[in-house]
């Protein structure tokens, strides 16, 4: 299989690539980001591409299984409109050219909580590029929506912090569904998705994950 992914260089992302680079499965890996990557693998392609200017790049979108796990801060974005450039708009215009080159399988990380009528502007956001996603009707698109994610080495205080005091509480019986899920673990998941072949519409639920698979026959 040939994979593409937009969001490579993200905790999430760079699992994601390295997992797929020793999964004998998968023939060639196609990553898009604005920046070149210190990576070296005979497998890989890596195209770096202004997202702003999708007509230069949408071309090349194309093989058997899209991965999205493009994702930033409100912080490090700068502003709300900032965000949702790089939260909704980069990641749509990636689905949109993967739907437009028939590629079948479309894998999205999106967010707990995530709906489209959220009064909170992250969740709304989340929720609003999953009903965009699915409205472009590929055979199959599986959604995760993981709860907090436990990146390696991370350097972001606030997340350290409230992972730990999930953690804590985990251990008193609540907050389950929110459990702190490694990264690896997502990508792991990711991958073994999109080895499922599955028609019509259906839940899994894996740990703290919730992933929804559908398929249109529009």
């Amino acid at each position: 299989m040939k994979a593409l992914v937009i969001g490579a260089t993200g905790a999430t992302g760079k699992d994601l690539v390295n997992q797929l680079l020793n999964d004998k499965d998968f023939e060639e890996v196609d990553i898009f980001v604005r920046k070149p990557v210190d990576i070296q693998n005979d497998r890989l392609h890596v195209h770096v591409v202004n997202f702003e200017k999708p007509e230069e790049w949408k071309g090349m979108v194309k093989g058997d299984v899209a991965f999205s796990c493009l994702g930033t801060t409100l912080k490090d974005a700068g502003s709300k409109e900032a965000q949702r450039k790089v939260d909704f708009d980069y990641q749509y215009e990636f689905a949109k050219a993967a739907r437009e080159n028939d590629v079948e399988d479309y894998i999205l990380v999106s967010a707990y909580g995530a709906s489209p009528d959220s009064r909170i502007f992250y969740s709304k956001m989340k929720g609003e590029l999953e009903e965009a996603v699915k409205q472009l009707h590929f055979n199959k698109i599986t959604i995760f929506k993981p709860g907090m994610l436990e990146r390696k080495n991370s350097e972001r205080t606030g997340e350290v912090l409230g992972s730990r005091i999930i953690r804590f509480v985990n251990k008193l019986g609540l907050l389950e569904s929110q459990k702190p899920l490694p990264t690896d673990i997502l990508a792991k998941a990711m991958i073994n998705s999109s080895k499922i072949k599955s028609n019509g519409y259906s839940s899994i639920k894996l740990g703290n994950i919730f992933c929804f698979a559908e398929k249109s026959n529009d």
